[in-house]
């Protein structure tokens, strides 16, 4: 067993020669400018790093585009093979993972030993397999005169940025899908958190995965980031982050032309009908709102509940929430890691201080002080009485912050769940089977729950839509962003003068000699 003291990852031995994976090797950024990891429980550097710009970039682009020939042609079951390798491999190295994601992130260990990591090993196997399962639609007569089929060919070399909040999860959402069609790919982790991407890389490499199939530059968003989006020889775009920088990218993507994916912020409700299990909802509103310290663009955001059961839910998620026990993320009994960055915890106390004008901070609302006061931590808030055209319940805050707002009607609590730009997830809590497909037919979000708050399979997608942005992660749906679909027609005639020629030529054809 790891004492607290030496549980940390050693950041800046094991990543000495850089922050960037270029056709299979570490290297160094040469940008001129350094970054330092800043581990968010203690306020201490565990890394510094080059910074990736936009000559690093090129050179992973020129490494992806020239591993993708090979990699392109390989078949289905070798790049299968070369995915179950690399689950293994991930799988040897879960604690490593597991480390490092919560030194740089600052999520409780258990969250990435219990989520985090096997869930990016599932995703792994999961892509391992439906490598094989890559195909078109079946070949058929639809003229009569022709047979048709679909191909399914990689795009090419696609560009990815990943956020900070699940740095590993999110890289693998991106890498997996696009490699086991055939493509290659640069990722671009957030410059806060680039650990487990690196370790990722790696990873592939020992798995036998070809050199320059995976390529990580470390940089900045400005530079190394829009240089990527940018690139001439990136084929695709995908994106994770916030609706704002999405808009950014989506415009210079856009302009190339190239193909896009976006999965952008989020604003969950958590809908609670008046006869719904309130032990569970409130149960599920707190782990809801609150894993991953409430970084998460699905988590329960803003829950509405029916007027019988408001006061109550409001009372008893309160009193649950103070029960959450915030500390070191490598201790065993911590719930509730910090913030990825003091700067983030500010601009989340921002947005709390500034509902005090016109809402009640039931609990929470407070750094702590104490043995936490130097890390970015913040206590799980719960706010009521705010109104629905309000900041804190139209705006992403992305943090342990729950609004909580009361409503008549079914018609209302849907309209309400349906009233922000955002449409990535929800929830409802209900036991009556109507109330339930409705609320799945009529929330316009990517993905709704009953009676649960979260959980998320490798076999199912994850994306949303409006300004959730539009595109799958994990599941078979992912491919239909990593590849292009391409009709071949065959004519089955043999006759040179088809019947459709008269269109252009006529009645000459036949006083033409044969």
């Amino acid at each position: 067993m790891h004492h607290e003291a030496d549980a940390r990852f050693p950041a800046q031995e094991r990543f000495a020669d850089g922050a960037l994976h270029l056709a299979g090797r570490p290297a160094k950024g040469t940008s001129g400018r350094t970054h330092t990891v800043v581990d968010p429980a203690t306020g201490a550097p565990v890394y510094t790093y080059d910074l990736a710009g936009a000559e690093d970039v090129d050179a992973a682009v020129a490494a992806a585009r020239a591993a993708f020939p090979e990699w392109a042609g390989a078949t289905p079951g070798e790049r299968s093979d070369a995915l179950h390798r690399l689950a293994d491999v991930l799988a040897d190295r879960a604690e490593d993972l597991a480390r490092a994601e919560s030194l740089q992130c600052g999520k409780p260990l258990k969250l990435s030993r219990g989520f985090d990591v096997p869930g990016t090993i599932d995703n792994t196997a999961f892509f391992a397999g439906a490598a094989r399962h890559l195909q078109g639609q079946s070949a058929g007569e639809y003229s009569g005169d022709h047979t048709s089929y679909v191909r399914r060919e990689p795009v090419g070399v696609v560009g990815s940025v990943a956020p900070w909040n699940y740095p590993l999860q999110m890289a693998a959402w991106k890498i997996l899908p696009a490699i086991a069609a055939g493509n290659t790919v640069v990722l671009k982790p957030a410059e806060l958190t680039p650990l487990t991407s690196l370790l990722f890389a790696r990873a592939a490499r020992d798995a036998g995965i070809p050199d320059g199939v995976v390529n990580v530059v470390t940089g900045t968003g400005e530079e190394a980031g829009e240089h990527l989006v940018g690139h001439p020889d990136v084929a695709m775009v995908s994106f994770t982050g916030s609706t704002a920088v999405g808009r950014r990218v989506a415009g210079i993507a856009g302009a190339a032309v190239k193909r896009l994916h976006l999965e952008l912020g989020g604003k969950a409700p958590f809908v609670v009908f008046d006869d719904a299990d309130l032990e569970a909802a409130v149960h599920g509103a707190v782990a809801g709102a609150l894993v991953n310290t409430g970084q998460d663009c699905t988590a329960a955001t803003r829950a509405y509940v029916q007027r019988p059961l408001y006061e109550a839910f409001v009372e008893q998620t309160a009193a649950l929430m103070e029960t959450v026990r915030l500390g070191d993320p490598f201790a065993p009994g911590t719930d509730l890691g910090p913030l990825v960055s003091h700067a983030h915890r500010d601009r989340v106390a921002g947005f709390v201080d500034r509902a005090r004008a016109y809402a009640r901070v039931v609990t929470g609302g407070e750094a702590p002080g104490g043995d936490l006061a130097a890390g970015a931590y913040y206590r799980p808030t719960l706010i009521a009485g705010a109104p629905q055209d309000s900041e804190v319940v139209q705006a992403e805050i992305f943090g342990p912050v729950l609004v909580v707002l009361p409503f008549d009607g079914d018609d209302d609590g849907l309209r309400l769940a349906n009233d922000t730009p955002y449409g990535l997830a929800a929830s409802a809590w209900t036991r009556s089977v109507y109330r339930a497909h409705r609320a799945t037919r009529e929330i316009r979000a990517g993905c709704v729950w009953i009676n649960d708050h979260i959980p998320i399979v490798s076999e199912m997608p994850h994306g949303g839509h409006r300004a959730s942005g539009f595109g799958k992660d994990m599941s078979a749906y992912s491919f239909e962003e990593y590849t292009q679909i391409k009709h071949v027609m065959f004519d089955n005639t043999a006759v040179a003068r088809k019947g459709w020629h008269r269109t252009v030529f006529g009645d000459r054809q036949q006083h033409q000699a044969v």
